[in-house]
């Protein structure tokens, strides 16, 4: 079926969906509406589709485009609930069961009659963690049943006047109901809001004179103060005592407003800057200590033969000091005697690569640029010289960019059924880094390597093992993926030819060097990146500004071919 998606963002819930259906034979476009209702009248002309569906917008649909066409709205709640704020309703009402429903668009919002509906249970993490994972799943067993009995021809969708479904319009959740109070509101609540809001819209709040949006929640376990004071920082998040706790908040954006150059989110500490006060730096253990209930992003547990180094850094971006950190904990975890050393393993992302917030808002972002690429391949090249132990990465969610080649440059690769992974570099304006061009085609074959690149387009985990990216597709749910991952890892460092196949990678290894030493990689890769860096006309400088903005760039088609690099013959 010609299937074409219309979204105001080519956002993880889009490309989940898109890669879903195309799995399945359908041919998939997509048009973002946030180019305006002419670009999606443009695209509907272009493609002539049998179906339209609409997994995430912002906005209504032109009434000429559902009227003529069968259009289907993606709305994360269940059938009879309305409302432009579902999911933020459900978290504030602790909804211990929620669920996805794909109605038809009509001249009411989520007024339209009910295609297909698939509950999810609503776990005790971040909005945006929930989207990608349960909401996700959720959301394309709805879309896949729908798009299946709008084929079949027969199915009378069910009108939302149907006695046996309750009709409740929620409103727009506004900041009011998110603000906290400092004084008076307990740990659980400034979490519930926190979390609630972890990616969009953030938590807005005065903190040291400034309105800026708080962006993430973790406990704390320990540290205590004045409420609403800050006392301590760590690895860039700043710790918030509470009524009768403290909790730990990674990341802040200025409001647009502020006059803040880098109105975007970035580590709470370099967003207060000067403002921060005299508070101590406090780190956590790499390895937790019994009965400790704080947070760290990166942390490393053994079990038996098996080493976990378990990492998650916000949207998935590593900026500089998050890669040297984390490789610092890489070469901790190679000195403690495992066969098996498990990377990654945690729901939600497995890694994007480079973080371009803080190249953005660095003074020179050539530079940090520059840093932040040398720091993430000094990371995939201590994975790719492990030659003592068997090293898995464990994508419990998506994967992009250098993300992807940091996760290729380990021996298996596991993904959970709902990751998407986008192998490449190309729509950010960048040839790539990573050691790719030895790892992807190592896996993939040649052909396969400069297709993937080349085309820039998703794949699920399902493709991704398919074509060799991954060796392994885990059918967990999000919350069980983890454990689902220990199970296996114990079983992989149980096998008798564990050993053997240790110092067949050795060997392998070995070979490649002497065959084409990885130095010659890195080299290769960095020069092309260098010229990119570090021209400021080059289109990485753009496109990475409108990404952190969120400002529309491009094509309104973003499945469309990418423009040649600079120097590349097409």
């Amino acid at each position: 079926m010609d299937i074409l998606l219309v979204a105001s963002a080519f956002n993880s819930l889009c490309q989940r969906v898109h890669v879903e259906l195309a799995d399945r034979g359908h041919r998939v476009e997509v048009v973002l509406a946030s180019h305006g209702d002419d670009a999606v009248r443009e695209a509907v002309r272009d493609t002539a589709p049998e179906l339209i569906v609409a997994p995430m917008l912002k906005t209504a649909l032109p009434e000429d485009v559902w009227r003529e066409r069968t259009c289907l709205i993606v709305h994360p709640g269940p059938p009879g609930d309305r409302g432009p704020s579902s999911l933020d309703w459900a978290l504030a009402e602790d909804a211990g069961r929620w669920a996805v429903t794909v109605l038809q668009a009509e001249a009411g919002m989520d007024a339209g009659a009910v295609w297909a509906s698939a509950p999810f249970g609503v776990e005790p993490v971040g909005k945006s963690d929930l989207y990608r994972g349960e909401v996700s799943d959720a959301a394309v067993t709805a879309v896949l049943l729908a798009v299946e009995r709008y084929a079949g021809g027969s199915y009378k969708p069910r009108p939302q006047s149907d006695p046996g479904i309750s009709v409740i319009w929620r409103d727009f959740f506004r900041q009011e109901r998110r603000r906290v109070d400092w004084r008076y509101d307990d740990t659980a609540t400034v979490l519930r809001k926190l979390r609630g809001a972890d990616s969009r819209p953030g938590v807005l709040d005065d903190l040291l004179g400034r309105e800026v949006f708080l962006h993430g929640g973790h406990p704390e376990d320990e540290l205590r103060g004045r409420p609403g004071d800050l006392l301590a920082t760590r690895n860039g998040a700043v710790c918030r005592a509470t009524r009768d706790g403290a909790v730990w908040i990674p990341e802040l954006r200025p409001r647009r407003c502020s006059g803040d150059p880098a109105p975007f989110r970035r580590p709470a500490a370099d967003v207060l800057g000067d403002r921060l006060p005299d508070v101590p730096e406090v780190p956590a253990p790499l390895e937790p200590l019994p009965g400790r209930r704080t947070w760290s992003d990166i942390r490393y547990r053994r079990h038996g033969d098996v080493g976990h180094l378990a990492f998650s850094f916000p949207g998935g971006a590593m900026s500089t000091s998050q890669c040297r950190r984390l490789l610092t904990a890489y070469r901790h975890a190679l000195t403690r005697p495992t066969s098996v050393l498990v990377l990654g393993g945690a729901r939600d992302f497995f890694s994007n690569g480079i973080h371009l917030g803080v190249i953005e808002s660095a003074a020179d972002p050539a530079e940090e640029s520059w840093a932040n690429l040398d720091a993430m391949n000094d990371l995939v090249e201590a994975v790719l010289r492990t030659t003592d132990r068997l090293v898995v990465a464990a994508l419990g969610g998506n994967a992009a960019a250098g993300g992807v080649m940091l996760a290729l440059a380990a021996d298996e690769v596991w993904c959970r059924s709902g990751a998407v992974l986008n192998p490449h570099y190309r729509r950010m304006g960048l040839y790539g880094s990573e050691y790719w061009t030895y790892s992807l085609p190592r896996r993939a074959g040649d052909a396969t390597a400069e297709r993937l690149t080349r085309e820039a387009l998703p794949v699920s985990a399902a493709t991704a093992v398919r074509l060799g990216l991954a060796d392994r597709l885990l059918t967990a749910t999000p919350g069980m993926f983890p454990e689902e991952v220990r199970r296996l890892a114990a079983a992989l460092a149980g096998t008798p030819d564990v050993r053997e196949r240790i110092a067949g990678k050795a060997a392998a290894r070995a070979r490649d060097e002497e065959r084409r030493p990885l130095a010659a990689y890195r080299e290769d890769e960095l020069t092309r990146m260098r010229r990119v860096f570090y021209d400021p006309g080059a289109p990485y400088h753009a496109l990475r500004s409108a990404f952190v903005r969120k400002q529309p760039s491009g094509s309104p088609r973003p499945l469309s071919p990418v423009p040649a690099l600079p120097g590349e013959a097409r």
